[in-house]
């Protein structure tokens, strides 16, 4: 069976940038050994990178959340250093959730990343939503939320639409 780790939005605006977090820089070290792990075993990884262009603040994003991040090009839109993966798929996708999951014949799926609150829970019910079979892991100790009680709600509400929650 094929197994697929996606790593949600590591980037740097995310990480120590634009809407950094003390907690998202406390999960770096264990994507890094996530990341490996599977490199190790052969295993599919694909990372999600939030991608915006300039106009970012008049989109309707933007205008929710007015913090310029991600902008397509920039340094705070590439991951964070040491997260790369030789082999990988990249996909840029300009909102929360990818809606092309179908397009991966995914099998068995572990989820890490960022925010738990936001691109994780969206990605983890879009991808259950697109193959209700499947087995979908979100491991905690690899995700942070905007803050430590939206990211608690967040696992909550994957765990009740059948995703597995490891690591807490």
């Amino acid at each position: 069976m094929k197994k697929t780790l996606i790593v949600v939005d590591m980037q740097k605006d995310f990480i120590d940038g634009a809407l950094g977090t003390k907690e998202a820089v406390a999960i770096v070290e264990n994507v890094k050994k996530k990341i490996a792990a599977y490199q190790e075993n052969g295993d599919e990884i694909i990372f999600t990178r939030d991608t915006h262009q300039a106009d970012y603040l008049n989109t309707n994003e933007g205008k929710h959340l007015p913090v310029e991040h991600c902008i397509e090009g920039t340094a705070g839109w590439e991951l964070y250093e040491g997260l790369e993966a030789p082999g990988a798929i990249y996909i840029n996708k300009p909102t929360f959730g990818y809606l092309n999951w179908a397009d991966y014949k995914l099998e068995e799926v572990e989820m890490v990343g960022l925010c738990t609150d936001i691109c994780v829970v969206s990605n983890a019910l879009i991808i259950k939503a697109t193959y209700p079979e499947i087995k979908v892991t979100v491991d905690a100790s690899c995700c942070a939320g905007v803050t430590p009680e939206s990211h608690a709600a967040a696992l909550t509400t994957m765990k009740m639409c059948q995703v597995e929650v490891v690591g807490e």
